[in-house]
């Protein structure tokens, strides 16, 4: 199945966790273009998934990300902020963190810390964002209003306006505030030294905290977020409006729509997705079936398999196995080059075979070269083994370094994340004596030792 040429964009290099969930202690874990996310049930993989999400949509403008939105419903702030408090006893942290890293082709790593807390309803509230890059960073104190800035070792603080609105802050998003804040001369007269500093702010000093300015939108990324399980297929259609969701409802409805409305979309999608049903097993044709003359009448989809000397009977979705309705959903985004940069992904091997499953990750392998990024939450060793095996024979432009496993392991009521990787050879490095035990134990027992 090939890859759309999408626009490219710099991809997350780090998470970072305190009192979220059961991540207690600050953790930081190594995002890459394509990350795997492994480990035993209820170890905060999904969690790890949300606080992504969370973290660009604050990047992207949103005041207060929404912690209950599918495909991740992690409750309240309470559900949400580490339970384990002082000497073990509840209601346990008053706040959590989540920050991460961005890096970019020619520029600086850029840095987003957030802190929340318990806010209006009992739903986490966004209280301070910081951005960074070496020496320079500018924070914003939501609950107050006042916003700080620090270039070069000095620092300045610019008090709450009496005359401008607090919800006027999405200042970090909105360039024109913010330009209006470093650059004219009223706003400036306005900027307090912090801790007994002196020095007014150079021009050298505004020209970096813009660049600062400029580079976070190297985090701006379309984001799909995957649910494990996905719409179950019916025999006919009716049209829908096109919305992307984690369940894929309106896959189908999108099909149906480039079929009749935009055929050479439509030819390029359809042979993709034959190309990666035909090397997984799945399927060696797909077709939309119109009931009707116009777009808005009922439709079916069919799907065919090639025997040995003819081609088989066309069967409608619902006739044939549920591992197909389950997987054409993610296909179908990954296959379109207007569709998303970012996809977060549970358990996409849910119904499938093993054959299917390893040619998931050799289709993983060569989306996270066309400037995409994938964070894949997954139990299948099949989708593992062909990622490694692609990287030591060289099966895509996938670098060792372009590839994190992250692997999470209970410890007590907490979950400690570890970052490994491959080797040039397809070896996991860096993996501690748990990773793999269970296989390891299971393989001796079958062979008697």
């Amino acid at each position: 199945m090939s890859t759309p040429n999408t626009r490219a964009h710099p991809p997350l290099q780090e998470l970072k966790l305190r009192d979220f969930r059961c991540f207690h202690e600050e953790q930081a874990a190594r995002l890459a273009p394509l990350t795997l996310l492994v480990g035993e049930n209820s170890t905060g993989k999904t969690s790890f998934l949300a606080a992504v999400r969370a973290i660009l949509e604050v990047a992207n403008g949103l005041s207060d990300p929404d912690f209950r939105a599918p495909p991740y419903d992690l409750g309240s702030f309470r559900e949400i902020a580490h339970r384990k408090g002082p000497n073990g006893r509840l209601p346990g942290a008053d706040s959590f963190d989540i920050g991460c890293r961005c890096g970019g082709v020619g520029s600086r790593a850029v840095a987003l810390d957030t802190t929340f807390t318990i806010g209006d309803g009992a739903a986490p509230t966004l209280v301070t964002e910081r951005w960074s890059a070496d020496d320079i960073w500018i924070r914003e104190h939501r609950d107050n209003g006042i916003m700080e800035l620090g270039c070069s070792g000095r620092a300045w603080r610019v008090p709450a306006s009496a005359d401008a609105p607090r919800r006027q802050h999405t200042l970090l998003f909105k360039d024109t505030f913010l330009l209006d804040l470093v650059l004219r001369s009223e706003m400036l007269e306005r900027l307090q030294p912090m801790h007994g500093e002196v020095g007014a702010v150079s021009k050298n000093d505004r020209d970096n905290l813009l660049a600062l300015l400029r580079e976070r939108g190297d985090f701006h990324a379309v984001v799909f977020a995957g649910a494990p399980i996905r719409s179950s297929p019916i025999r006919t259609y009716d049209p829908v409006r096109i919305v992307q969701d984690p369940q894929g409802f309106s896959m189908p409805a999108l099909l149906a729509h480039l079929f009749t409305q935009e055929p050479k979309r439509w030819q390029l999608l359809k042979e993709g997705l034959e190309e990666f049903g035909r090397s997984s097993g799945l399927f060696d044709e797909i077709f939309v079936k119109r009931l009707g003359r116009f777009e808005f009448d009922p439709f079916q989809l069919e799907v065919r398999k090639w025997g040995k000397r003819r081609k088989g009977p066309k069967r409608n979705l619902i006739d044939v196995g549920y591992g197909v309705s389950q997987i054409l959903p993610l296909l179908v985004d990954l296959a379109n080059p207007a569709g998303s940069s970012m996809f977060l992904l549970q358990q996409p091997e849910v119904h499938l075979h093993q054959r299917a499953q390893a040619e998931l990750g050799s289709l993983f392998c060569s989306n996270a070269t066309s400037g995409r990024q994938l964070i894949i939450e997954t139990h299948s060793e099949y989708i593992i083994d062909r990622v490694r095996m692609d990287i030591r024979d060289h099966r895509t432009d996938l670098k060792p370094e372009d590839v994190s496993i992250l692997f999470f392991e209970r410890d007590d009521l907490e979950v400690r994340v570890h970052s490994l990787r491959f080797d040039e050879l397809g070896n996991v490095l860096d993996a501690p004596n748990s990773y793999g035990q269970f296989f390891m134990n299971e393989m001796r027992r079958s062979v008697g030792l």
